[in-house]
């Protein structure tokens, strides 16, 4: 009896231990499902952060101004009888861009003590063969020139040239473009077109039904030790006319068009432009020597020729202007040193058919007074994110006898020292 006992003991602690191996099977078979799964997701998830890139810069500067100058950052010159100083955060880019395939989102946002403001929001679809055609449309720089695509982070002149910032302010308009490129192993793979129809009213609201065409025709060639680039660039659009009164040069003076007709048409805005770039590396360091001239004519104020960059409709008197200007810059890097030397002149002409002492006579004012500046300065490339930038700017005006305040030179110059930060 005692062995039968034993006997069934026996079986049933064999019956036990099978059948809790198998319940500890099946549990461990679960969880070795549940965290594949959990790493699957884990996974996806790592692959779309990894198609998002976030990038930017921030630009910490202290500007000093004589009595007359504009600065960039802080508010206007509190004491107009002495030069004065500011410190502010000049750009503080940060820049969100997300690409799946051939299609791509691009928001870029300035923040600074000033607020918040949008710099780029665009879309952008590759053709899916060649993959160098491209579709691009939203808030991005317009197509004209070299100096308004090359970004600020990597500008080596603190500010872009007056004539950019006087005939493009803001850089970017709302608009869309294409970009014809041949593919790498064509031989015209070296030529890019670029096209778009535009606004015409920077990165704020479109105020009317019109749109501007912009064209860049490039080229661009490197050999070992030598790049060559160059292109002309094309503008064809429409200032609208707030009132009756156009004002348009005739000799050396304006004569006024008052026709009733004449409000809400639109004032001829064109612009052609050429530029150029030469890169050489030495034992002197690289060299970079670029340049652009440009000419045409803008419809503006009577006190300046800034292109339209507001909310709502001029109602102003429109005068239209010929002009001409651009810009030279020389950069040395100082052998293999982390510093480079820069060197950079710009001139704008608001008015090519008035000058001197005819300025303030027949309708014409202070905006038809030309200028220019000289620049030098230097970086020190710190390390891959870190940039210090010492310039300082000689700003000379046109003089006439016939305004006051431009009898003689304006004290306009301008120190800039910024420290850069990069990611």
């Amino acid at each position: 009896m005692k062995k039968k006992v034993i006997t069934v003991l026996s079986c049933l602690c064999l019956l036990s231990n099978a059948f809790a191996q198998e319940q500890s099977g099946v549990d461990s078979t679960e969880r070795i499902e549940k965290l594949e799964q959990e790493n699957k997701t884990q996974n996806e998830a790592i692959k779309k952060l990894q198609k998002l890139k976030i990038s930017g810069y921030i630009q910490g500067q202290y500007q000093w101004g004589q009595e007359d100058a504009s600065l960039k950052v802080g508010s206007a010159n509190e004491d107009p009888e002495k030069s004065f100083n500011r410190v502010g955060i000049r750009r503080g880019r940060i820049k969100f861009t997300y690409e799946e395939g051939i299609a791509s989102g691009v928001f870029q946002l300035d923040i600074t003590e000033k607020g918040v403001g949008i710099k780029d929001a665009y879309f952008s679809l590759k053709d899916p063969w060649l993959k160098t055609n491209l579709l691009k449309v939203g808030v991005f720089d317009r197509p004209f020139g070299n100096e308004i695509s090359y970004s600020s982070s990597r500008r080596e002149s603190p500010e872009r040239s007056t004539i950019f910032q006087t005939l493009f302010p803001e850089e970017r308009d709302l608009g869309a473009m294409i970009t014809l490129q041949a593919g790498k192993e064509s031989p015209l793979n070296f030529l890019k077109l670029e096209a778009g129809l535009f606004a015409g009213n920077g990165i704020k609201q479109e105020t009317d039904s019109r749109k501007d065409f912009i064209g860049h025709l490039s080229a661009n060639k490197k050999w070992s030790n030598l790049q060559l680039s160059g292109g002309v660039s094309y503008y064809n659009g429409g200032v609208y006319q707030g009132s009756e009164n156009v004002y348009e040069m005739k000799g050396n003076g304006f004569s006024l068009n008052n026709d009733p007709d004449n409000k809400g048409e639109f004032a001829k805005r064109e612009y052609i432009g050429f530029d150029a770039q030469i890169g050489i590396k030495s034992v002197l360091g690289a060299t970079q020597l670029r340049g652009e001239y440009l000419f045409g004519e803008q419809p503006g104020g009577s006190s300046g020729s800034k292109s339209p960059n507001a909310s709502t409709l001029p109602t102003s008197d429109t005068y239209i202007r010929k002009f001409s200007g651009g810009y030279v810059i020389l950069v040395q890097d100082l052998g293999k040193l982390p510093l480079a030397a820069v060197l950079k002149y710009d001139w704008y002409d608001p008015n090519t058919k008035v000058s001197k002492n005819d300025i303030g006579l027949n309708n014409t004012t202070k905006g038809d007074v030309a200028q220019n500046t000289f620049g030098f300065g230097m970086l020190w490339n710190i390390n891959t994110n870190l940039r210090l930038q010492a310039y300082y700017e000689i700003n000379k005006n046109e003089k006439t006898e016939n305004l006051a305040a431009y009898k003689k030179d304006r004290k306009n110059n301008v120190f800039t020292l910024r420290m850069q930060y990069k990611f």
